[in-house]
Parts: C-alpha cells; structure tokens; sequence
C-alpha cells in the first residue's frame, strides 16, 4: 500500500468563479484567482493565478486574460482545464519528470446542472486525475466550519462566493432543502462599477471595484466601526482624463442594497421549504455565514435582522470550503454523501 500512496497523490479542490484553492497533506497549497492568460498567437498558456491576474485589465492584443468558471461552473472548458493544470504544476515543483496519479475531491455548487456537473469532472480527467469525487459546496463548507453533518439536527449555511451564493439546510449528512442564486461577489463589484460610472461619471475597472468592495464595502449604511474613505482612481467620462475621487462606506452600501436585497429573498425562501423540525433546530442553531462574502462589513446584521435569527460569521470564512473539502478527502470511505 505504502508504495501505491507514493504514485497517488490525493488533492482536495474549491473550484471558485473568483479564487481557487487546494489542498494537499491537510495544508492549503495553493490560493490563487481563478483566471489563466493566454498568448493568442500560439494559443498557449502564459501564466495562471496571480500572475494572469496582474495582466487582467492591462493587457495588449497580443494576450487575453479568462476566467474559465462564471456564476459558479465552468464557462470556458479548454481554459479551465489549463488553469486546474497549472495550478497543480504549482504543488509538483520538486517532483521533476515523475507525475503522479491524481485522486481528487471537487466542490460544486448545489444548483448545478448534469451537464455542468460533467464538465468539471471532464476537465479534472483531462488534467490528470484518476479518480474524481465531487460534494455540494454547502455541505463542505458546514464540514469546513466543524459541523456534525451526520447528527439529525439541522443547521443552515450561507455561504456566498464570486459567482454563487449558496443556502442550504443540513441535517443527516444531506441537504435537506436548499437554494442556489447567481448572485454573489461578482454581482456586487458589477453593481460597484456601474454606481460609479452612474453616480461619479467615472469608469473602474473590476479589479478596482473589487478593491473598494474590500476597503469600504458594507451591508449597512450605519457601522458602528467605520471604515476611512476610500480614494478611487478611474478615468472622468465627460472628458476622458484620470481623475481621483473619495468615497464612503454609506455609497457602497446603498449600491449593492439591491443584490443583497435578493440574498436576503433567497434566504426567507430556503427558511420558508424547512420542515418545521429543522426549523426548530435552526431557531436554536443560527444561521452559519461562509465565503468571501461573509467579510462585507455588516452582513450578518442585516440578516440577523431580517430573520430575527442569530447569524454566526465562520472564521477564515474564505477557507471554509476547502477545508471541509480536504476533511472529506481524508474520509473518502466514510462519507456517504460525496458524489463519484
């Protein structure tokens, strides 16, 4: 056995619209964004992760920066394949010629289609793995927070990504109901952009609008710990010349009040499809926020106060996911409710 395991190597994958992460050896290896860039001349892969990412907005003809998953599944087949390739070349960088077989556990959203399904499994065949097992990524983020998925007591998690927010009830290793919305870290940088091109007449970048969903981005047009404005470079429409501009977490807040908005519809909807038994449990549990969109500054108030439920932000909301993916891993065997 001891000889098979030096020729397998067994990787836990969180495949996300805006970052990927891998796990191998219970260490996160690897944390880059979700994104590759391609010379198109020769169609070949120039660099993935943070390198594509600097390019991303900045670069010439001669290069196109993608980004292979959009609202939480693979959009673009040739490139995903390539980025999970490269990104797995990161953690073989003593390995030299000998590359070993791959064991994956991948996570996916819990709305997904067969046909999406297939196509993350294809592109983790295509770049190496023999063995591919997939869970929902609810149910790894509950096991990434230090939930008993296997109890008969139900438990809620959030978790909002970049392409997708995700709620589901769990109880008796499943999810019991759940709801999958194309509404996430995505949508509020999209909101940020055309705010500012609405309100200030200024055009950002992504990247840029990613930034300031960073240092001023609120659920809440009142915090009781502020955030100091921001200053936003971006080029002045009417006369097309760089121009700085300030602005506050209160503008933010009122901007994405409308995609937050359709969280928070989603949320009273899961709640609304709960058997009443679990019901009872979550009165008593809270709901559990994971993801990157956990750290918008005074989310878990506003949800509170919208369901008048305790709301329970997960640390290292971030790594969530694949921490439980890679809990998963270890207990391949154990674990009923991972997908082949």
């Amino acid at each position: 056995m001891g000889l098979f395991n030096f020729f397998t190597q067994e990787i836990a994958i969180d495949l996300g619209t805006a970052n990927t992460l891998i796990i191998h050896n219970d260490k996160v290896v690897v944390d880059e964004p979700s994104i590759v860039a391609i010379d198109r001349k020769t169609n070949k892969v120039i660099a993935v992760g943070k390198q594509a990412m600097q390019m991303d907005g900045k670069s010439h003809d001669g290069i196109k920066t993608i980004r292979p998953l959009k609202d939480g599944v693979i959009a673009d087949f040739d490139a995903a394949e390539h980025m999970i390739r490269g990104m797995i070349k990161m953690i073989n960088t003593g390995r030299g010629w000998f590359l070993p077989s791959l064991k994956m556990v991948i996570c996916i959203p819990s709305g997904i289609t067969e046909v999406e399904k297939r196509a993350v499994r294809d592109s983790a065949e295509i770049a190496g793995a023999k063995e591919v097992y997939m869970i929902h990524e609810p149910m790894a983020a509950a096991i990434g927070i230090g939930i008993d998925v296997e109890e008969p007591m139900g438990n809620m998690i959030i978790d909002i990504g970049g392409g997708t927010t995700e709620i589901a009830v769990i109880a008796l290793s499943g999810i019991v109901c759940d709801q999958s919305i194309r509404v996430a870290g995505d949508n509020f940088d999209s909101d940020i952009v055309n705010y500012m091109r609405r309100q200030h007449n200024i055009l950002i970048g992504d990247r840029t609008a990613e930034k300031i969903k960073l240092e001023v981005g609120a659920a809440l047009p009142e915090l009781t710990d502020p955030p100091a404005d921001f200053a936003v470079q971006g080029r002045d429409l009417m006369t097309g010349i760089p121009k700085q501009i300030k602005v506050s977490y209160t503008e933010i807040a009122h901007c994405l009040d409308k995609s937050i908005s359709k969280i928070e519809e989603a949320i009273l909807k899961a709640l609304e499809i709960t058997p009443p038994e679990l019901s009872a449990d979550i009165y008593q549990t809270g709901i559990y926020l994971t993801g990157g969109g956990a750290l918008l500054r005074g989310l878990d108030k506003r949800i509170s106060a919208k369901t008048k439920l305790p709301v329970h932000i997960a640390e290292d909301p971030l790594r969530a996911v694949v921490r439980g993916t890679g809990i998963a891993l270890k207990n391949i065997g154990n674990f009923k409710f991972l997908m082949t």
